[in-house]
């Protein structure tokens, strides 16, 4: 919960964003959000949820500027990101896919990315160890770990940069339930040991409900509630929320 004299951490300030698509034999523009208007306190976990469409990984993207928004504003503890340099608030603001994205090289290699591109160096064996991997894989080649070591080498090189913000789309989409386990506890004890602020998307609402502090529930590119998660799973405030959480909310409703 923000109090009254806190800096929000991440503020969406009467956001919309349009993307062209192909329509038939025309290109038109596709309102894909509208008038999002939100903030998240630093050190909480918000998840945005939705049907399919709704507008959950955009809204990732233009957090750390890989789209823009049409329309509005977005902060970082107050400051507009349209006017920070990309490179510095991707720093700030690290994120991790759906699939990992592997670099080149060992695992030592993708950790010390991040810092090696400003001239500096890091202690990787630091950063393995915060996602809970042995330090024997730090020489592995990145490729030859499983999906989810790899998935977690992936968060751990984007702790390396010292981010405020982690941003995470999907992150246990496609693992095993006790890979996905871990990532989800993973997640929860970064959020309580280093004071980590989360953005995570997620279709699981088990995952959402064991680590996030606030939920956004997005439908048709539009905020239709922003409540504590506990509030939210217990009983959500609008008819919609409710319709979503029975399973009874399709993509091409609002």
């Amino acid at each position: 919960m923000i109090l009254a004299n806190d800096v929000p951490g991440i503020e969406f300030v009467h956001v919309s964003k349009t993307k062209p698509v192909l329509l038939g034999d025309s290109i038109k523009e596709l309102e894909v959000m509208r008038d999002i208007s939100l903030s998240l306190g630093k050190g909480e976990i918000l998840a945005p949820i939705g049907p399919s469409g709704s507008g959950k990984s955009t809204l990732l993207r233009m957090i750390n500027r890989m789209e823009d928004p049409t329309l509005g504003s977005i902060l970082l503890f107050g400051q507009d990101i349209a006017g920070l340099n990309v490179r510095e608030l991707r720093r700030r603001v690290g994120m991790v896919s759906q699939t990992p994205a592997l670099l080149p090289g060992t695992v030592a290699d993708n950790i010390a990315y991040g810092p090696s591109l400003r001239g500096q160096t890091c202690d990787v064996a630091k950063y393995l160890k915060l996602v809970d991997l042995e330090a024997d894989l730090l020489q592995r080649p990145a490729s030859a770990l499983s999906i989810g070591q790899q998935q977690r080498m992936c968060i751990a090189r984007a702790l390396a940069n010292e981010p405020e913000i982690l941003l995470l789309d999907e992150p246990t989409s496609g693992l095993d339930q006790t890979a996905a386990h871990k990532i989800v506890t993973l997640l929860s004890v970064l959020n309580r040991d280093l004071g980590l602020t989360l953005i995570m998307v997620t279709h699981l609402m088990e995952h959402a409900e064991a680590v996030a502090t606030q939920v956004a529930l997005l439908v048709k590119g539009q905020l239709v509630e922003q409540s504590s998660a506990d509030e939210f799973f217990l009983e959500p405030v609008t008819e919609i929320g409710r319709k979503f959480l029975r399973g009874e909310l399709s993509s091409d409703e609002h």
